[in-house]
Order: C-alpha cells, then structure tokens, then sequence
C-alpha cells in the first residue's frame, strides 16, 4: 500500500524547515499570524487558494511547491552540550483562564522538550471549554493540590501530589482541580520531534488567554 499524501501543514513545515526559518520568521514572511501558522502546520486549520497564492508571491515561490512534499533527506547534525537552569523568575508567563504556564529554560532555541510549571484553576469541564490538543506526548506531576485529567478515550482519572500521568498530546486532553481544591501545581515536559514545539504551544495557549 502506498503512503498517505503529505498534507499541506506537512509540506509548509517541511518548506520553513528546509529554508531555516522559525515559526516566527514564516509568520512574519507569509503574514500569516503565527497561531493560525501552527495550527495549519499541526492539520487543525487549512487555508483559502486566495491565501495559498499569496504565500506562494510572497516566498517567491511556485504554488505546485505548496503541494509537493520536498526529496531529500536532512543532514546529520554535530553533537552540541547545551545546558539551562530552570528558573521560575526567569521562566516565559502565559495566563489564560484555565492555566497560569510558566515556560522554562526559555534561552535554549529548537528544543524538542519543553518543561513547564503549570498552576490549574479550572474546576469542571464546561468552566474548562474545548478539550486540548498538540503534537507528541507529554508527562505531567502533581506538586501541589489535587488534579483531575480528562481525556478524549478514557475515563477522568484523580491525581494526588507525587502522582503523574503519562499521554499522547494529540489526544483531546484536560487537567482540572479535583473536588475539594481551589488551586494545584504541576511539572509537565511536553515532547515532540518538531524543533518549534514551543512557539507552537505558546501560540495554542496565547488563542486561550481570556479578553484584557
């Protein structure tokens, strides 16, 4: 059986990568919002021909590149040692209405990793909203409270301090406080072979952040 065609979010992340571009760097190229950006290479948003001929005038380049994935195959990469110490006060702040995110070890650029403290005030599913979803797998740990996980195939599960929960980040996902608590504090690492994962979460979490 032959494979799948690429989609179009596979192609357009395949041509940023290709040209070394961040995700902020495509957005502003193409001026393409940077959340819808991800949401189309992640297949969660398609785009109008109108918006694919003007990306393809804007990179001067052809539309058939937007509809082809690119041969070849990338060239291996040096060994490097990088290092960060994950600081709270130094940590990237996004607040929604569900979350406060604390991103860490924000200077190293391109990680596939990304740790994060997460402070949960959402209490119900319906105060929560839409379930969430994103590329890789990710862990989360109960510091402080009691939580709840609800997910897209399995019954909610209740998490005590020093308990953690290990899921697919593509499934439809939620963490709520559990009965009985107001607040409660985890350490996630979410993971991903997309180099971008943090710009793309951030601008997942940026679309959640409650009108000012």
């Amino acid at each position: 059986m032959s494979p799948p065609p690429p989609t179009l979010g596979t192609v357009v992340r395949a041509l940023r990568k290709r040209n070394g571009w961040t995700l902020k760097e495509m957005s502003e190229r193409t001026r393409i919002p940077l959340s819808t950006l991800s949401k189309v290479e992640h297949d969660r948003l398609t785009l109008t021909y109108d918006k694919l001929q003007a990306i393809s005038q804007r990179l001067n380049i052809r539309m058939s590149e937007l509809f082809a994935e690119p041969a070849g195959t990338a060239p291996d990469k040096p060994v490097t040692a990088r290092r960060s110490v994950g600081r709270i006060d130094q940590a990237l702040r996004v607040t929604t209405p569900n979350y406060d995110y604390y991103f860490l070890c924000t200077e190293l650029r391109r990680k596939r990793m990304i740790p994060l403290l997460t402070r949960i005030r959402a209490r119900t599913q319906a105060e929560f909203g839409e379930l969430v979803r994103h590329p890789g797998e990710e862990y989360v740990h109960v510091l402080e409270g009691r939580i709840e996980v609800h997910t897209e195939f399995y019954d909610p599960v209740t998490l005590d301090v020093g308990e953690g929960i290990y899921i697919d980040s593509d499934m439809g996902h939620a963490y709520l406080t559990a009965p009985g608590c107001d607040e409660a504090l985890v350490l996630g690492v979410c993971a991903s072979a997309d180099e971008d994962l943090m710009e793309s979460l951030v601008a997942i979490h940026q679309d959640e952040r409650a009108p000012a």
